[in-house]
């Protein structure tokens, strides 16, 4: 089996990576991967297992459809990461955004088509649907997104499953709660919030603290995304969440209690602009239908991420300091 992965240099990307040459997934064993990844400010070769053979990885762009048409051929299927995903930076600049989510998900899909890729499996977000005071959504959620980050992918998702109707495409969309666990690029909340307290610098708590979040365990979404990558219906939506909920107040405690500091630590900002209130995802239709259930547990989630920042120094260290965080 051939799998073309992009974005595989990123958080999630080179997490399903790493999991798939380590046949972690029944219906990848043996498998082949490509990585095309433009290595802008997240991506990162440390992520990867380079010298593994089955790995070849191509440095590109997914809006360069020569390279792709000369790339794709010959792969069974497509796994896409590749995204601008930052909501502070789709707010301060959404062009980027639109450039990378809305046309180059268009050119991969025209290019995997004309490949002849047997299954392309789009990832998304759950910000897609907006925010919800109660209940949990379900796939059939209208999408409502408030911020240019949320609204790309929402474009992006319509874009693939669009090409499932239109030229039958064998198409699949995963949408995904909050991400977290180890190499995340610390600009998000839990990796930036870790590494300020091993510093001993303050944390920046948005607003109240009252946002509510859905936390996924990484490995946990990258294993929903190969049951969907094998087992999935052609055309469906398919929700990956973690099950538990938490304010962004509740989150800081928890990460203060590990890190060994306390409430003085944090220094309250200004909200984010359309700072959705809260999310959740009803993830009954993974469950029954490919038989998902989320396997890490919160607790023990994060004590493992904030032990590996703390032991890995030398690789958020230059990433902060690139980025001026």
């Amino acid at each position: 089996m051939q799998i073309f992965v992009t974005g595989g240099a990123g958080f999630i990307g080179s997490a399903y990576v790493r999991a798939v040459l380590k046949d972690e997934f029944a219906g990848a064993v043996g498998a082949k991967v490509t990585v095309l990844d433009l290595l802008s400010y997240s991506g990162n070769l440390a992520n990867l297992p380079m010298t593994d053979s089955r790995l070849r990885f191509v440095q590109g762009d997914i809006t360069d459809a020569a390279l792709l048409r000369d790339l794709l051929p010959g792969h069974d299927a497509v796994v896409h990461f590749a995204a601008e995903s930052h909501v502070d930076r789709s707010i301060s600049g959404a062009v980027p955004f639109v450039t990378t989510n809305v046309l180059g998900t268009q050119i991969l899909l025209d290019a995997a088509r004309e490949a002849g890729v047997g299954r392309f499996l789009h990832v998304s977000t759950d910000e897609v649907y907006g925010s919800i005071s109660e209940g949990s959504w379900t796939e059939t959620w209208p999408l409502d997104p408030n911020s240019p980050y949320a609204a790309s992918k929402a474009s992006s998702d319509l874009l693939a499953l669009a090409a499932h109707r239109t030229h039958g495409m064998d198409v699949v969309v995963t949408r995904c709660s909050n991400n977290y666990g180890t190499h995340q690029f610390p600009e998000k909340v839990i990796p930036l919030f870790v590494s300020n307290l091993l510093d001993g610098k303050q944390v920046p708590l948005y607003g109240d603290g009252g946002n509510i979040r859905d936390w996924l365990h990484v490995t946990d979404h990258v294993r929903g995304i190969q049951l969907a990558l094998d087992k999935g219906r052609a055309g469906e939506v398919y929700n990956i969440g973690g099950g538990t909920e938490l304010s962004n107040r509740e989150l800081t405690g928890m990460l203060l209690d590990a890190c060994g500091a306390g409430w003085d630590m944090v220094r309250p900002v200004e909200d984010r602009k359309g700072h959705d209130r809260r999310y959740s995802l009803d993830i009954t239709k993974i469950s029954k239908e490919l038989g998902y259930t989320p396997q890490v547990t919160l607790e023990q989630g994060l004590a493992d991420t904030v032990t590996w920042y703390r032991e890995n120094r030398a690789w958020w260290e230059p990433l902060k300091a690139r980025a001026g965080l």
